[in-house]
Parts: structure tokens; sequence; C-alpha cells
């Protein structure tokens, strides 16, 4: 688990541009986090990361947005209105994780159990403009996350 703060929206917005550069088509990054926590910010730095020029909100009412324009598809889902991993299963969703894009996840834990192994799992806590990253991920991805953070100047802990 790799743990880490930023302290304003253009550090999470930067820490996302530079996550985005180490990403690669078939990546899942799965956010938990209450209303207000960065999620959509942390996307938005992802979708800028990725070359796409495109306003980027939060899809709540259409589930997923498609941002194109950049090296890589960005798959942006908001699955809190969802009733469940079904709701997911029903709408073909899940297919979207076979696609050449990169897929974000708000609200993850609603379809927790879909999700990918390989998933990168993020909660994000705070208030005010500090916000704290708790991430899961496998080895490899723990090194961009890593890289990223400190690019952004985020405060890694241990």
């Amino acid at each position: 688990m790799i743990k880490f703060k930023t302290t304003s929206p253009e550090m999470t917005e930067k820490f996302g541009y530079e996550l985005a550069k180490s990403l690669c088509g078939g990546d899942v990054i799965a956010l938990t986090g209450d209303l207000g926590a960065g999620k959509t910010c942390l996307t938005r730095g992802i979708a800028q990361g990725l070359g796409s020029t495109s306003h980027v909100s939060s899809p709540t009412f259409t589930i997923v947005n498609e941002y194109d324009g950049g090296r890589l598809m960005l798959f942006h889902f908001d699955t809190y209105r969802l009733s469940g991993p079904d709701d997911f299963l029903m709408s073909g969703l899940d297919e979207y994780f076979y696609r050449e894009g990169v897929c974000v996840i708000e609200w993850s834990d609603i379809i927790e159990e879909l999700l990918p192994q390989d998933t990168i799992k993020m909660t994000i806590t705070g208030d005010g403009n500090t916000r704290t990253f708790e991430c899961e991920c496998s080895g490899k991805h723990q090194k961009y996350l890593e890289g990223a953070a400190a690019k952004a100047g985020a405060a890694i802990e241990s």
C-alpha cells in the first residue's frame, strides 16, 4: 500500500496527470471516497495526462463518459446510482474493462467484486484542500503511483 497527501485541487490534478503518463490500455482505477473527496478532480488530471482536451465532469446520470483525443480513450464511470454488481453487468458495462482504454470508476465499492485483478484501488479522504490517498495495487503500478505522487509534490507517507 502507498499513502500520500495532496494539498490543493491543482496538486490532485497534477498527480492524475503524472499517473496517466504510465497508464496502459486495460488499466482500471477504482476510486472510493465521500462526495467532494476529489475523485472527479483526479480524473480530470488523468484525462489531461492522456491528452484529452474534453471537459471532464462526473457522469452521475449517464453512468459512463467516454473521452478521446489522447493516446488512450478514458472511460469515466460513476456507479453511485447502480443498485449493485448485477446492474453493472446487465448494462454491459463490464465490456469496457476489455477495451484498449483506461477505466476510472467513481464509487467503485458498489461493483468491487467485478473489478479486474490488477485494478489500482484508491480511497480518498480529507477536508479543505488536503486529500489523503490510500492506494492498493500490484508492484508495477506501485512504482508508477509513487513516481506520480513525487512529481506532483505530494507528501508520501510510509
